[in-house]
């Protein structure tokens, strides 16, 4: 699928609940509105379709891909609208008592383009009391997805996985012009880290950073940041939002990409070195 140099492209953010078909309903009519001012790529945040904190009842509320009722809906959005949309993550069956947390890419005609599986679990116990532990229930992914859209080549990433900037260079050597970052990240992680850490790998890359999140107190007592950004390569940022619901949207120029790749050609620059005592040697990435 070709690219355009220049295309316009819109986060949304949300605050999901513990009801699939209400997060469907909110999704929708924040991705119509990102159609309607022109946005050909929508991408949605993490927990897309469901926040909920016991698994008991998240296993209860969605199903495997294949007929997942959140999934059949987004398909069905991306074909109305014409657009390309990236369900940043849905919580989905894996088995009877298994979760994947998934990103599903949707080309404009409702076909399913690519999936990614979130590689690396939450598993973090918090100052402020808050503990989580991801792989109790989702299983994590082994494989980085890169998939070619009419917007460009995006990487796709999910939330704690922008802590490893491995993963991200390893998306970028292998062409990725747009890197995804949907998320559902915690408040006080969040006004800590939220915007160092997308800036980081957006000038690590040379890529454009697209980072929709989720916002505000969830029906599960989770509190989420918000602050969706898009960031360009050279590490601007060229949008940004507060915690209210809504969409951000912005152009993107991928010529801008191939510039602040040639000014500091640094994807080309690895290098093999000596780990520390006995290690093998390491390559900065493969």
């Amino acid at each position: 699928m070709g690219s355009q140099s220049i295309s316009r492209v819109a986060c949304v953010q949300m605050c999901s609940g513990r009801d699939p078909a209400a997060n469907m309903a909110d999704v929708a009519l924040l991705v119509r509105e990102a159609a309607e001012v022109g946005a050909s790529l929508v991408v949605t945040p993490e927990m897309t379709n469901v926040i909920e904190s016991r698994r008991d009842r998240l296993i209860e509320k969605v199903g495997r891909q294949e007929d997942d009722l959140s999934v059949k809906a987004l398909a069905r959005l991306a074909q109305d609208l014409k657009i390309t949309l990236l369900a940043g993550s849905v919580a989905l069956r894996d088995g009877d008592d298994r979760l994947v947390n998934r990103s599903l890419l949707f080309a404009p005609d409702g076909s399913l383009c690519a999936r990614y599986d979130k590689m690396h679990m939450f598993d973090v116990k918090l100052d402020n009391g808050e503990n989580y532990r991801e792989s109790r229930s989702y299983t994590a992914g082994n494989r980085a997805v890169i998939a070619d859209t009419r917007e460009g080549r995006l990487g796709l990433t999910i939330c704690y996985d922008v802590r490893f900037p491995e993963l991200y260079r390893v998306l970028a050597q292998a062409g990725a012009e747009i890197l995804t970052v949907p998320s559902a990240f915690t408040r006080s992680t969040g006004k800590a880290h939220w915007e160092t850490l997308l800036r980081a790998r957006a000038i690590e890359t040379g890529s454009y950073v697209v980072a929709p999140a989720q916002s505000g107190v969830h029906e599960s007592g989770r509190k989420t940041y918000g602050h969706s950004m898009i960031v360009a390569p050279w590490g601007e940022v060229v949008a940004t939002a507060g915690e209210d619901i809504g969409i951000l949207v912005a152009n993107l120029d991928l010529d801008a990409v191939k510039a602040a790749r040639q000014r500091i050609p640094a994807l080309e620059h690895d290098r093999v070195f000596k780990g520390p005592g006995n290690q093998d040697d390491i390559r900065v990435a493969s």
